[in-house]
């Protein structure tokens, strides 16, 4: 999906007679957004945007070894040679040059001709990078990050490199910023690029300091003034979707466990100090009622207990959730927080973690596996509502949330336009399209717009044919799981029956599809290099229990208030 940015000037921070002001340029292509306070406490803003910052660069995707030394230095020697000719050429064009007076007749022709190639490149040069060195490929071509003025916070929100990780910097207006001299509410992108994050790296408690949301450029800037510059970024394939499906995640019930500051550096220099060799790579949540969380890292089988907290939620097996490396970007946060609230969904599912630091916290949602991003999560989709609701209900609702802004499921506004249940539906979709976001630690449901308007299954991209195609074999019942058979070190046989057809599938401790066979004209082609079949995937997900029949929204909503009051 292509998106256009319109910026005027560039965001920074400026050195006034009284201190400085760190000023963000809204996007132009927006809702005119306004905001102008003076930082009450820079320091700790500072760390916790830095915070935000590794969330934005972070990609720990397996990327294997670079041998191409040998190659490169080929490469150089060419270029080294190449170069030697293009400067003996231009000597020689140079003096030719010098003897002729007149201008080529097709001059524009040829810059025409050189413009076109260089473009070419550019564009090439980018994809190129976007493949094989994401990081450099974001210093390059950033998405901005999403900026939102409410009444009671201002918060900050970004996605990974890799898809799998979510940042969101909520700051509480009034202990955070003095009285606002010029405040207009809404949802804008803020131009970024790492000049801003070095920026933020000067914040000093003896400089004042005020946070600015620039909203000159609503008034002054036209195309064709020298600061005014527009911008179209093509956002990665399922980069969208990605976001959009953790919005969705976050209003879907979950435990809520608490950890101590202790336990959660005990946790960071484990996983700082120690690299697993095999597999699994889990963290294993061991929670039982009135007792201290217990967290146990795995394959080392090493305890951590969360003492002075107690679990005040169900009991039941122990949940599992991996991607764990993704959590040292809370390191630069230690000091600043007070407790962690963990919610989880449940084992390879995604998890949230919401770092509590006064007037600040910082929710860093993952997904269940870096290489297993949002965006292929067929378990999560089955946890949505099982309704095809009406555009009426999901108007009415989002008009309600449009004026409200901020409101919990049980506010009256809602209530007066369908039942707890339909409302929990709809906000669920609005979530999934962009518009709404759950904010975890207040209850309540906040408007934000990702885009100016509604996003469609056109916008997001489609999902993959054979994940939509195993949702249909599930409520087909065409797929029926046979046994299942530990195989150990955590591995796992499952032996299912498509029609006739056998079907066996081996998980392995990490929860991933490492053998399997069917007889189906896609695994034939491909096996599992290409994804998983619709049938595979819906053994799978009957295996897990997340393939089991949904009744109706009723008994959905039920099993929700369920989740919720635990």
């Amino acid at each position: 999906m292509q998106v256009k940015f319109a910026y005027f000037g560039h965001s920074r921070l400026q050195q006034t007679r009284g201190g400085q002001v760190l000023s963000l340029a809204p996007n132009l292509a927006r809702e005119p957004v306004a905001f102008d306070a003076p930082l009450v406490q820079p320091l700790r803003f500072r760390e916790a945007i830095s915070a935000l910052h590794d969330v934005v660069i972070s990609d720990l995707r397996y990327k294997p070894r670079d041998k191409t030394a040998y190659q490169q230095w080929k490469l150089e020697e060419h270029r080294r040679l190449a170069h030697v000719h293009q400067e003996a050429y231009r000597e020689s064009r140079d003096e030719i040059l010098a003897r002729r007076a007149d201008v080529p007749r097709d001059l524009e022709e040829q810059y025409n001709r050189c413009r076109h190639k260089y473009w070419n490149a550019r564009q090439k040069y980018a994809d190129y990078l976007r493949r094989h060195d994401m990081e450099l490929w974001r210093m390059l071509m950033p998405c901005d990050p999403i900026t939102t003025i409410a009444d009671d916070v201002v918060f900050f929100e970004c996605f990974s490199a890799d898809e799998s990780s979510y940042g969101c910097l909520t700051v509480e207006r009034q202990a955070m910023f003095g009285a606002s001299t010029d405040f207009r509410r809404g949802t804008t992108n803020v131009d970024y690029s790492w000049a801003l994050y070095d920026h933020f790296q000067q914040l000093r408690t003896y400089r004042e300091t005020r946070f600015r949301v620039d909203p000159q450029g609503f008034e002054v800037a036209v195309a064709g003034q020298a600061d005014y510059r527009e911008e179209k970024i093509d956002l990665p394939a399922g980069w969208l979707r990605g976001l959009m499906q953790v919005q969705a995640a976050m209003t879907l019930p979950m435990r809520r466990v608490t950890l101590s500051r202790e336990a959660v550096y005990s946790l960071l220099a484990w996983l700082k100090r120690h690299k697993a060799r095999r597999s699994p790579r889990a963290l294993r949540f061991e929670l039982a009622p009135g007792e201290p969380p217990r967290i146990v890292v795995k394959p080392w089988e090493q305890a951590i207990v969360a003492h002075g907290v107690y679990y005040e939620g169900p009991g039941g097996a122990p949940i599992r959730t991996w991607g764990r490396q993704r959590l040292l970007v809370l390191a630069r946060l230690l000091p600043l927080v007070e407790r962690v609230d963990v919610y989880l969904l449940g084992s390879g599912l995604p998890s949230f973690w919401v770092a509590q630091m006064g007037d600040m916290r910082l929710t860093l949602g993952l997904s269940g596996w870096t290489a297993n991003d949002w965006t292929r999560g067929a378990a999560l989709d089955l946890l949505s509502p099982p309704v095809q609701l009406s555009p009426g209900l999901v108007a009415g609702v989002a008009g309600a949330m449009q004026t409200e802004r901020a409101a919990p499921l049980a506010d009256s506004r809602l209530a007066a336009v369908a039942s707890p249940a339909e409302c929990a539906a709809a906000l669920n979709y609005l979530a999934r399209t962009g518009q709404v976001i759950f904010d975890l630690d207040a209850g309540v449901y906040r408007w934000r717009q990702i885009m100016p308007a509604a996003l469609g299954e056109a916008d997001l991209g489609p999902e993959p044919a054979e994940l939509v195609a195993s949702r249909e074999v599930i409520r087909r019942g065409e797929v029926r799981l046979v046994s299942r058979e530990e195989l150990g070190d955590g591995a796992e046989l499952i032996l299912g029956k498509y029609g006739t057809q056998p079907l066996s599938l081996t998980i392995d401790a990490d929860g991933r599809m490492k053998r399997a066979k069917c007889s189906c004209s896609h695994f034939r082609r491909g096996g599992l290099r290409k994804g998983p079949c619709r049938h595979l995937l819906a053994l799978r997900d009957l295996a897990s229990g997340a393939g089991s029949q949904r009744d109706t929204l009723d008994d959905w909503f039920r099993r929700w208030q369920q989740w919720a009051a635990n």
